[in-house]
């Protein structure tokens, strides 16, 4: 079993930053790879990033490219999401998944977490 708790949320002005981390316990964290998705108010669930069990491979969605960044430490069994340029349309909860591949569905990751709420301000 996986168990994935964010943390790092919060309000924060339009061209700000924050740093989502997710920590996790339960089997052995390297033979995960790992995404951050959110959701909107009445919208569904969306990939932001996702990064391979090395670390060696991310992805991002168009919307956030250049602005995220995913990292992760292994040692510490945690991943990053770090947000700059923040804008009003990325207000979400934010969520971090985990799963043996990567990928961009919600459907294709095995593991969440409880999710992390992100208030962008104009």
């Amino acid at each position: 079993q996986v168990q994935l708790v964010e943390s790092g949320g919060g309000l924060v002005q339009a061209g700000g930053s924050l740093r989502l981390s997710c920590a996790r316990s339960g089997r052995t964290f390297n033979s995960y790879a790992m995404g951050w998705f959110r959701q909107a108010p009445g919208k569904e669930r969306e990939f932001v990033a996702g990064i391979t069990w090395s670390g060696s491979t991310t992805r991002y969605a168009d919307s956030v490219k250049g602005r995220f960044t995913i990292s992760r430490d292994n040692a510490k069994n945690t991943v990053y999401l770090q947000m700059n340029s923040l804008e009003p349309e990325d207000t979400a909860v934010y969520y971090c998944a985990a799963s043996t591949v990567v990928s961009t569905t919600v459907a294709g990751m095995s593991y969440w977490g409880k999710g992390a709420l992100v208030t962008v301000s104009s």
